[in-house]
């Protein structure tokens, strides 16, 4: 029984792993805390297994753990978002919370849209690569043929200019 319970576990972990980094990261911005984070919160349920109950979708149970660790994390670091715009920046390429927001979210979001929308026109390719087609940093510079710094830079500046815009 152990091994087909640690094989169903591998399985699980492989199915969702990068996913759940590419996540993590659209918080974060750091692939190594991005995979440290993920692989704690794996250990977790492994070591808690027989505590863990998910009543509902186990994707949505795992996204919703990696959010909130991520908001941990940062506030460890001393990045706060008392609006919620780094959650919702990073819902934008996950439907399942698309799906689930409110009216208020939805006016953020659309506050938001009408911010990225003034951006300058490179800024605005580089933000949409990243948020709406889930480009890596290194796949958005190769594609814009731009250095990997630029695309940190740019991004590191879009997210400034939301928070600066939002307050």
């Amino acid at each position: 029984m152990q091994k087909q319970y640690k094989d169903n576990f591998k399985q699980f972990f492989n199915h969702y792993y990068e996913e759940l980094v590419i996540y993590a990261e659209s918080y974060l911005f750091n692939r190594a805390a991005s995979e440290d984070l993920v692989q704690e919160i794996f250990i977790y349920l492994w070591e808690n297994s027989d505590k863990v109950i998910i009543n509902k979708s186990s994707r949505a149970y795992l996204y919703v753990m990696v959010r909130n660790r991520c908001i941990n994390y940062l506030k460890t670091v001393k990045i706060t978002d008392d609006l919620s715009v780094l959650e919702l920046i990073a819902s934008f390429d996950n439907h399942y919370q698309n799906d689930e927001m409110t009216e208020e979210r939805k006016r953020q979001y659309e506050h938001i849209m009408g911010i990225v929308e003034q951006m300058p026109v490179k800024m605005q390719e580089i933000f949409q690569l990243k948020y709406f087609k889930n480009y890596k940093y290194s796949e958005i510079a190769s594609e814009l043929k731009i250095s990997l710094n630029t695309v940190k830079t740019q991004l590191q500046r879009a997210r400034q200019k939301i928070m600066e815009l939002i307050h």
